[in-house]
């Protein structure tokens, strides 16, 4: 039957289409990741094998050392770094059961593609020494003869051939090339070259110093150009100083060299140890309404989100035997066993160095045992290089017999009391070092009552396997879970469980104790100390480090407080006026209440009522704290400062300023109601929505204000020409608008229209008076739902509010002067009617953020039109009529004179948001603070 992988593809990431041929070879983009799936599988292969992991195989570009491999059921992600990049490809192929196929081409030759660059260049007197004795000043130095090693690391010429040119540094004429070092091979990104012809290069220096430079030039045998560095200069590892003194005559050829390597255990959170488990989950069981609830968290998926430590990695030390026959170097089944599943390690491990130690028993020559014992190591480093392994990683020893100590007989002579001494000496022992997962514990919060009432926790653990570790048999990993209880409680000490099933219930509690009749200390539930319960679960894959919490769960008390109170203020908050007449003064004095002591910003009349209640152990249990005022309370009334601020910011801006041709002044006043509120809080430890690991402080807030504010507005806009509000929050916005509809209606009266004349007429002085009346409460009803573990798009707010508002724009129109003097002892006055269209925006908002919990109150201006109509009465206008005639056609008593229509009189303007830019105040109002 053939079934497996027949064809892979690229089927995510960045590729260069035009440098790659489908089928067969891709080149990617560098530093990207690029993700393999199969593409075609053989005719065989059934629906449930294409679900099964699929053995992802990275090999060197002759196929014959597999770089790393890895299981997966979802593709391959590569991404390959700028050093790697050049005409080196690498091979990736995928298999089911982790072997190559030699015949066919099933898999993708792989490179990736840069711009050629030198990276970094030096000079060293030893190969693969970090000491680097490239230098400007001539301080290190080299003499004629001496062996010299030339490094460059480099990106997008990995697998490609170089020619270095070594020149020489003039002074006096250009710089003189010496020598051409053809056919560098750039290998792992990098030029490691061994140059030995130091003396031939004396001969090529004119006029010898003492000191002489030298650097070199790299050129590309593919392109033929220069490679530079980043800085866009050709010239490298400036410079290698010789001293003017031969040491030998030696020359022989450079030689090309591999970069050195030092092998050490890769470090990954990523695993694929048999050993190992995949899931871990918590389910929590509550009762609501009677009814048992349950919540699940995923606590742990397949080493998902888990953070390795920075510091303190654990290293595992490996040991595994194969043995042999008398006098054989054959592998028996047992043996391949053991070795496939060593190599299936190896190869999922990058890096680590593998020691092989050969041995045989004492019959026989020593010295043939000597060999025997290097025959049978070498063997496993050959079935392992076979496999894939990288043979660099390998290190193959034969240590010949074994404790051949008994003299007395002579050392070909030995003797064993027992044949099993002689079987366990014919072994080869293999050991490694590799890097242990060990990572950051996981934490889990929950909510739980105390320890006479517990919490019930259901603890399931998936994919749990061990009999595969790799440890050895007094360390081997076991397949059991155990709970660690840090002996919180009052009668207990630390106290362990230990569970050999899968999935098992444990009982969990917070410190909150059923004696305890005043609960006030778990005011704020999250800042107590909670209990802890260390659940360990262990693995090769995971958490191999046995003192390692897998799982820190972390007990709160299950505390529910609620908060009430009501708050009624008795006096208004800000009151001004100015220009009026005693009764008017009264009269307002009347509505302003007790204003003396306003303007100090001193105590309020108040009356409040309070209540604290707390209930614990599945609401079994409460306690009411409760207090009651009536008394002048002063604390509250900070929270309304802002709002106090800036009806005084407003009336401030507006004291003295006085009509301007009004023969009596119009009062401008801005009277902000008192806030009456009942407000209530609940508040308690709860996991946010979408995530059950955590818990945070889930809080509810509602509030009901009757009213919340109140506001009453009398202002003059043409006694300032500036509309009161307009003019202290828009910069005085507003007030063209109002002067222009002033001198409308002052032109239109002017006029005549057809009425009155120059003597007798509209050229007297007019008085035009407009006052914008604004009275207005809001009564609003809120509620808001947050928690401080939460995200903010996960809070809830609910407002309802009712608006009680009234507007008037009154517009008079007074003539002075004889003839007007005359006709007002008979009409009064001329009387002018105008209808004001406006609006007004009140709004509410909580808003939460990682500062708090703070209410904004809104406040907005739509803008005001203006129609306006003046008349006088008929009789008036007979009199000084041009037109008697058109007059008397009037029928209801009064002849129009002026009319029009004027728009955008106020523009529209938000109150709250300038007055906090024009008195520099806050408008927000902190209830929760997060610190």
């Amino acid at each position: 039957m053939a079934k497996g992988v027949k064809k892979i593809r690229v089927t995510k990431g960045n590729y260069y289409p035009k440098m790659s041929v489908p089928g067969q070879r891709v080149t990617i983009v560098p530093n990207q990741d690029v993700t393999f799936q199969v593409e075609e599988w053989l005719p065989d292969t059934t629906a449930e094998d294409k679900k099964k992991p699929v053995i992802w195989m990275r090999q060197t570009n002759d196929r014959k050392i597999i770089i790393y491999q890895v299981p997966s059921t979802t593709g391959y992600k590569f991404n390959i770094d700028k050093q790697y990049c050049g005409s080196y490809h690498f091979y990736i192929e995928a298999s089911f059961s982790g072997k190559r196929d030699t015949k066919n081409n099933v898999g993708l030759y792989v490179k990736g593609w840069c711009e050629p660059k030198i990276v970094t260049s030096k000079w060293t007197t030893q190969r693969g020494s970090k000491n680097s004795i490239k230098n400007q000043n001539k301080t290190n130095y080299i003499s004629y003869g001496h062996i010299v090693y030339l490094n460059l690391t480099t990106e997008g010429l990995n697998g490609n051939t170089v020619t270095v040119e070594l020149w020489n540094q003039q002074t006096a004429k250009g710089d003189k090339l010496v020598h051409t070092y053809n056919n560098v091979q750039v290998i792992d990104g990098e030029v490691n070259l061994k140059i030995e012809n130091t003396y031939s290069w004396m001969a090529h220096v004119e006029n010898i110093q003492n000191v002489e430079e030298f650097y070199i030039k790299v050129k590309d045998s593919g392109s033929k150009k220069y490679i530079k560095d980043s800085r866009g200069d050709d010239l490298h590892a400036i410079y290698l100083n010789v001293k003017n003194k031969v040491v030998t005559t030696n020359a022989n050829v450079s030689q090309n060299q591999t970069p050195t390597k030092v092998y050490k255990p890769d470090v990954s959170v990523v695993r694929y140890e048999p050993c190992k488990f995949e899931v871990i989950k918590i389910t929590e069981t509550d009762t609501k309404d009677g009814k048992p609830e349950n919540t699940t968290a995923l606590v742990f998926d397949n080493g998902k989100g888990v953070k390795q430590l920075k510091t303190g990695q654990q290293q595992e030390h490996i040991q595994r035997t194969i043995f042999y026959k008398f006098d054989s170097t054959v592998i028996d089944k047992d043996g391949e066993a053991i070795l496939n599943n060593v190599l299936k390690f190896l190869l999922e491990h990058k890096d680590s160095t593998i020691n092989l130690s050969g041995y045989a028993c004492v019959i026989g020559k020593q010295n043939y045992n000597k060999g025997l014992s290097q025959k049978r190591s070498d063997i496993v480093k050959k079935f392992f290089a076979d496999g894939g392994l990288d043979p660099r990683r390998i290190i193959s020893t034969g240590k010949g017999e074994v404790d051949p100590t008994d003299d007395k007989m002579g050392r070909d002579n030995i003797k064993y009391k027992d044949e099993k001494d002689y079987e366990n000496n014919r072994r080869v022992d293999i050991s490694f070092v590799f890097n242990a997962h060990d990572a950051q514990t996981i934490m889990y919060e929950v909510v739980a009552p105390s320890v006479s009432t517990k919490k019930n926790l259901t603890i399931d653990i998936a994919g749990f396997d061990t009999k595969i570790c790799f440890r050895d048999s007094k360390h081997k990993h076991k397949k059991e879970i155990y709970v660690v209880d840090v002996g919180q409680a009052i009668d207990a000490g630390d106290t362990k469980k230990t569970f050999t099933t899968p999935s098992f219930n444990y009982s969990v509690y917070s410190d909150l104790s059923q004696f305890n009749a005043l609960p006030i200390q778990y005011i704020l539930p999250g800042a107590t100390t909670p209990n802890q319960f260390h659940l360990h679960v262990h693995s090769c894959r995971y958490y191999s480090n046995e003192k390692r919490t897998t799982v820190l769960i972390k007990v709160y008390p299950d505390i529910k407080w609620t908060l009430s109170f009501f708050l009624n203020l008795t006096n208004d908050l800000s009151v001004k006026w100015m220009n009026m007449d005693p009764h008017e003064h009264k009269e307002l004095q009347k509505k302003a209440g007790k204003m003396g002591a306003e303007k100090r910003w001193k105590q309020k009349e108040a009356s409040l009522g309070f209540s604290l209640k707390a209930k614990w152990n599945n609401d079994k249990q409460e306690k009411e704290l409760k207090y009651e005022y009536e008394t002048k309370f002063k604390k509250i009334y900070d929270t309304f400062a802002s709002i106090g601020a800036m009806s005084d910011g407003i009336t401030n801006q507006a004291k003295g300023k006085v009509r301007s041709i009004s023969p009596k002044g119009i009062p401008v006043s801005f009277v902000v109601k008192p806030p009456n509120l009942e407000l209530s809080g609940n508040w308690l430890l709860k996991h946010p929505k979408d995530n059950n690991m955590i818990v945070g402080t889930d809080g509810t807030i509602e509030l009901k204000a009757s009213p919340l504010i109140g506001l009453e507005m009398t202002v003059d806009l043409l006694g300032a020409l500036v509309f009161g509000i307009a003019g202290a929050v828009s910069g005085g916005t507003a007030a063209p608008g109002v002067t222009r509809l002033y001198q409308e209606i002052q032109g239109k009266l002017k006029s005549g229209i057809d009425v009155g004349n120059d003597n007798a007429g509209f050229k007297a002085s007019v008085d035009i008076f407009m006052d914008l009346i604004i009275s207005s409460t809001i009564e609003v009803e809120s509620s808001f739902n947050f928690n401080t573990a939460g995200k903010l798009k996960d809070s809830e707010f609910k407002i309802s509010s009712k608006t009680k508002l009234k507007i008037e724009l009154k517009v008079g129109v007074k003539i002075q002067g004889e003839v007007s003097l005359a006709v007002i002892k008979a009409e009064a006055y001329f009387e002018a009617s105008a209808s004001g269209s406006a609006s007004i925006t009140f709004g509410h908002g909580i808003n939460y953020d990682d500062k708090g919990l703070y209410y904004r109150p809104a406040l907005g201006f739509d803008g005001l039109d203006a129609q306006y109509v003046v008349t006088i009465s008929v009789g008036l206008a007979i009199k000084i009529a041009k037109n008697k005639h058109k007059v008397q056609e009037s029928r209801n008593g009064k002849y129009e004179i002026a009319k029009g229509d004027y728009k955008n009189v106020i523009p529209p303007f938000d109150v709250i948001k300038e007055l906090e830019s024009y008195f520099g105040i806050s408008a927000n109002i902190p209830l929760i603070k997060n610190d």
